[in-house]
């Protein structure tokens, strides 16, 4: 069984940085595409970063110049380095891989900006 494991969420105060992670286990294959989504309260689903094979990287508008998405070459493992940070990053973040044609989501991590 597939499973998605994310870590690093927590409290920060503004201008702050967190760093996320997620790492895939029960895979034998490479997922094709990595990427980070978030949830805040009231509001549906967003895309943040997502990584595709070969290398192309997209972010959000919102999060351009701030955050960063980084893949393990040899693993499925994603990271996300999130700099100056902002109270309306404020979300559940969640990891997202996709391989084989299936999605596969983790179980999300609490990000609180907050002063």
């Amino acid at each position: 069984q597939v499973q998605l494991v994310e870590s690093g969420g927590g409290l920060v105060h503004p201008g702050g940085s967190l760093r996320l992670s997620c790492e895939a286990s029960g895979t034998n294959f490479r997922f094709t595409y990595m990427g980070w989504y978030r949830q805040a309260p009231g509001k549906e689903r967003e895309l943040v970063a997502v990584m595709i094979s070969g290398g192309n990287i997209n972010y959000a508008d919102s999060v351009k110049g701030r955050f960063t998405i980084s893949r393990d070459n040899y693993k499925n493992k994603v990271s996300l380095q999130m700099n100056s940070l902002k109270p309306e990053d404020t979300a559940v973040y969640y990891c997202k891989g996709n391989g084989r044609g299936h999605d596969y989501w983790g179980q999300g991590t609490q990000v609180t900006v907050s002063s």
